[in-house]
């Protein structure tokens, strides 16, 4: 493991700090397309890459090492059930997948945005998960 962690050390070397660009529900974050655009060209410098495919009800993170064939992976659980003001429930599902991809690049990569505030989303309330037969 040690050519993927060599190459993203020096990536974390050059990405800084990136600013929160976006707001919503009463705080600001940084968008998963600019995490995306302002560190794909690092990625591709250093020789990595990531993918982050569904699977089952979770989102995967995969960080990869192109030559040496190393990987690093994570994976979130989606909620299940949560209801947010104003969404349909497809649209509060898909507003959960961004955000857990948003957060689980940011943190596999190691990458710091300016100010934390993210956890005064309002949540309507819950249901009970039933898997679909």
């Amino acid at each position: 493991m040690k050519e993927i962690y060599k190459a993203l050390a020096n990536f974390q070397q050059e990405i800084g700090t990136l600013p929160k660009d976006a707001s919503g529900y009463g705080y600001k974050y940084t968008e998963l397309s600019t995490i995306v655009e302002k560190a794909l060209p690092l990625l591709k410098k250093h020789g990595l890459g990531f993918t982050q495919p569904m699977s089952g009800t979770a989102v995967k993170t995969i960080l990869f090492h192109a030559e040496s064939g190393e990987s690093i992976e994570s994976s979130l659980d989606i909620p299940q059930g949560v209801e947010l003001k104003g969404m349909n429930e497809y649209q509060a599902l898909g507003s959960a997948i961004t955000y857990l991809r948003r957060y689980s690049l940011a943190s596999i990569l190691g990458i710091v945005t300016d100010e934390d505030t993210d956890a005064q989303g309002e949540q309507t309330g819950k249901r009970a998960y039933k898997p679909s037969t």
